[in-house]
């Protein structure tokens, strides 16, 4: 079915908390194994029908943010949602308690019981007003972001519209541009400070209401992270610095040279090469021509998974006025299908689009009907192994969009790949800090920043106010909406990379272990995943230090 022709209908509370107590009920009068099973599938086919239209509200709300009708349907889901929360951990509750936990287990793995136990941690009835606050302040900081109106080129533009021209080869135009960014979000910068405020102050409460020490340990719970321990995490971070800091540097240093710059300023950070980074050849119709091509030449696999998202129109990639920035893919489990949202800037992101949003697609689409909707995709870091993988897998059919160009973008993308890994660790202490100390000012929380970009991000020098005041992380959305995701990203490039290694030497195998990665959804820890495809644990001694090696000799033999 087609994205448009999806019908959606606003999920009534008192039907559903009807439905999930008749439920509840059910699996407490199971008799057998089978009946309790039954149940299950029951509960399973609930949660289909509601996630299906919680995703369509959305995506709908973020294609428009001004389309009052979706924007209405999502306050309503932001503000119903806790409420229903009481009743799917009633109905947790009822799982964790029944007599044929043993043979549901046996049946469905025992990953799906460990997150039931996860999530009875993360709820009580206490928090459902905290709850609603904390989504109305999320909601209301991707409304204030996608509601920049930039005078610049003669044109009024959105942030993502204005992206390009931060990576123009003049770089006057990267600084007035990058200056006009810096402008407006200064301009925000007492809004900004205000939502983080109540932001932080109503998940320490949340955290404190339901007995844990602090957000950390909550937030990491609500990731449902299982197999590594904040100290892992940590630990992790100390070995970027150590092994992939130094690297970046180096790497950043050739950058500023190619360029003909004493040192990179923000301004200059996106800019690879001096005629500019390579930009993918015609327009939106025929990247999609050339992605249709790619996926046909990848494998039979992704040949049917790229002609289903085509016909059915399941793409929203063209930035307009009033769409949400960034980029997502979502799943409509009722319709077997995921949708990806993006903002085609003309610039490399656009592949990136394609081959990494439609990594996270591929593997939804290949496990529909595979799993329970609650086994279908692993957490969040091993969601991203199949979008940051596909991306390297990617690179032989890059020619198709950049012709003369290729090298230069798998250059650009390997590099940018390594120079990701200090920020996106940066990113997560960062965020540690604040929910270890949630009684910050502003102030404290700029000067961190600041700190912690020297460490990880030496070769930068603030420029403009923006910058300068340690605020470069509220045009972060991950900081706001989504606290400690980021680290996720690292953790997955981590093993991308060890997968585009292994396909540098064996490209069969590499693809082999990526597609029995992929085939085992979210039955498995992500730890565990990692091992089933016979791939290096981010967390082990020696992975940051093969994976810096074996880039840092490609990159050399390709400058």
């Amino acid at each position: 079915m087609k994205f448009n022709d999806m019908p959606y209908q606003r999920i009534a509370y008192d039907e559903t908390v009807r439905t999930l107590t008749e439920l509840e009920a059910a699996i407490d009068a199971a008799k057998t194994p089978e009946d309790a099973l039954e149940a299950l599938k029951a509960v399973d086919a609930e949660a289909v029908r509601v996630s299906t239209m919680f995703a369509l509200a959305y995506a709908r709300s973020t294609r428009d943010t001004t389309d009052e009708f979706y924007a209405a349907e999502q306050d309503f889901i932001d503000e119903m949602s806790p409420r229903l929360s009481e009743y799917t951990q009633r109905l947790d509750a009822a799982l964790l308690r029944s007599p044929h936990r043993a043979a549901l287990e046996r049946e469905i793995g025992t990953l799906f019981f460990t997150q039931l136990e996860i999530d009875q941690r993360t709820f009580s009835p206490a928090v459902i007003e905290d709850l609603q606050e904390e989504n109305r302040l999320s909601t209301e900081y991707q409304k204030l972001m996608a509601s920049a109106q930039i005078e610049y080129d003669g044109q009024t533009l959105t942030l993502a519209q204005l992206s390009p021209y931060h990576r123009d080869p003049d770089r006057a135009v990267r600084r007035s541009s990058t200056r006009a960014r810096a402008d407006w979000l200064s301009a925000q910068s007492e809004r900004l400070d205000s939502l983080f405020d109540e932001l932080v102050a109503v998940r320490a409460r949340i955290a404190d209401k339901l007995g844990y020490p602090s957000f950390v340990e909550l937030g990491y719970d609500r990731m449902k992270r299982a197999g590594y321990t904040a100290a892992d995490v940590a630990q992790f971070r100390e070995r970027v610095k150590t092994r992939i800091v130094p690297l970046a540097a180096r790497l950043k240093a050739g950058q500023a040279a190619r360029i003909g710059v004493d040192r990179l300023t923000h301004y200059d950070d996106a800019l690879l090469f001096p005629d500019g980074n390579p930009k993918p050849n015609g327009t939106p119709e025929d990247i999609f021509a050339h992605g249709k091509a790619m996926y046909h030449a990848l494998s039979p696999e992704t040949a049917e998974f790229i002609d289903f998202m085509l016909e059915n129109e399941l793409f929203d990639v063209l930035t307009r006025k009033g769409k949400a920035g960034g980029g997502y893919c979502i799943d409509f489990p009722a319709y077997q299908c995921p949708f990806i949202f993006a903002n085609f800037n003309g610039t490399s992101d656009d592949i990136d689009v394609l081959t990494h949003e439609a990594g996270h697609a591929f593997a939804d689409y290949q496990n529909r009907g595979a799993f329970p909707l609650s086994l279908k995709t692993p957490t969040y870091e091993g969601c991203e192994v199949h979008s940051m993988s596909m991306e390297f897998f990617a690179w032989p059919h890059m020619d198709r969009f950049f012709g003369a160009g290729a090298d230069k973008y798998r250059f650009m993308h390997l590099a940018s790949a390594l120079t990701f890994l200090p920020y996106g660790t940066m990113v997560d202490e960062f965020q540690h800090h604040i929910y270890e100390n949630p009684g910050m000012t502003p102030q404290q929380r700029n000067t961190l920043w600041l700190e912690l970009e020297a460490r990880y991000r030496p070769w930068l020098d603030n420029d403009f106010p923006f910058y300068g005041e340690g605020r470069r992380w509220q045009a972060q959305p991950h900081i706001y909406e989504r606290p400690f995701y980021y680290i996720d990203y690292c953790l997955a490039q981590t093993v991308a990379l060890a997968f585009w290694a292994l396909g540098q030497k064996d490209p069969g195998e590499a693809w082999s272990r990526y597609m029995r990665y992929t085939s085992l959804g979210g039955s498995e820890t992500f730890t565990r995943l990692v091992e089933r495809a016979d791939m290096p644990s981010p967390f082990g001694p020696d992975a940051l230090r093969e994976v810096a090696e074996t880039a840092a000799a490609w990159l050399d033999a390709h400058m």
